[in-house]
């Protein structure tokens, strides 16, 4: 053995530090977030202490969301082996079956930390997890086509983390429909920002048979598609807080929306080049706009 290994691959057991480069800590952030406008959505509701808003966020993000990752990993060790061998399960410092047995000993503290927020929250942490797993392993293995891979990613990182944080507001009782509405158009409209996000994996998934839209459809096609994907809802979004009355936050919305359009027009000249820009500015906006929205609803629960 190379001598120059790090003693814990030496000895067969993964380091704490790899353990945690398998949850990706830098992902974590878009569930919290949906997270936490679920949280505000809900208005007063029974008046929640703050463990269990704290509690809210280690489920969406460290443990629901971190468990996602390593499942991702283990089912991807071949191909990380291949385009990105410095991994912790290719390169050894996560050996053997370790990132497996990690991946369902983390699935199941993330439902039995659930089960203790209610039974809509565990529900919807049940309904996560699962599409956690059909979207990285086999046999369903969604990711290797964008259609219902991003569809599952979008649905657990907005739609159920929304529903959770309002769930936890309300005593673990299952949101009101305008909540329920809401968190399923903003699901709807991340599907494009996984579509983006794509963007900078096509060639492997070119190389790998992995039917990622890009790799599907062109750059060109596909970053119209996600722009469809992202504007459409919240078009609905601004429709129903005018329906609701809540004109103020219809008009914050919209002023996400129109800024989005100038933005994507942009993308759209390069979108190659401009995908990762498109990331770091029109995706701000977007959900900006999921707070605004997340406010209005509060207030009107209020």
């Amino acid at each position: 053995m190379d001598q120059s290994a790090p003693a814990s691959v030496a000895v067969g057991r993964a380091s704490p530090g790899a353990l945690l480069e398998l949850l990706k800590p830098i992902t974590w952030f878009p569930p919290m977030w949906a997270f936490l406008c679920g949280w505000v959505s809900a208005g007063p509701g029974t008046a929640p202490t703050a463990w269990a808003l704290l509690a809210g966020i280690a489920l969406t993000g460290p443990l629901v969301c971190g468990a996602s990752q390593v499942v991702n990993d283990w089912f991807d060790k071949d191909v990380d082996a291949l385009n990105e061998p410095h991994r912790p399960i290719p390169s050894g410092r996560v050996p053997g079956n370790t990132a497996l047995h990690f991946a369902v000993i983390w699935t199941v503290i993330a439902q039995i930390w659930a089960l203790m927020l209610g039974a809509w929250v565990a529900a919807a942490t049940c309904l996560g997890l699962l599409l956690a797993w059909a979207y990285s392993a086999p046999p369903l293995r969604l990711k290797l086509n964008g259609w219902w891979g991003n569809s599952a990613v979008a649905l657990s990182y907005e739609g159920l983390a929304w529903i959770t944080g309002a769930a936890i507001v309300l005593g673990g009782k299952l949101p009101p429909s305008p909540i329920l509405m809401i968190a399923l158009l903003y699901s709807i409209g991340a599907h494009g920002i996984m579509t983006l996000n794509d963007f900078k994996s096509v060639h492997g998934d070119l190389r790998m048979g992995i039917r990622s839209l890009p790799a599907q459809l062109g750059r060109e096609k596909a970053a119209r598609v996600a722009c469809v994907f992202m504007l459409i809802p919240q078009l609905c979004v601004v429709a129903l807080l005018l329906h609701w009355q809540l004109v103020l936050c219809a008009v914050a919305v919209s002023s996400s929306v129109l800024a989005q359009l100038l933005a994507m027009r942009r993308l759209l000249s390069d979108p190659e080049r401009l995908a990762p820009w498109y990331n770091a500015t029109g995706v701000s906006l977007y959900v900006a706009g999921m707070m605004a929205t997340a406010v209005g609803l509060g207030g009107w629960f209020a």
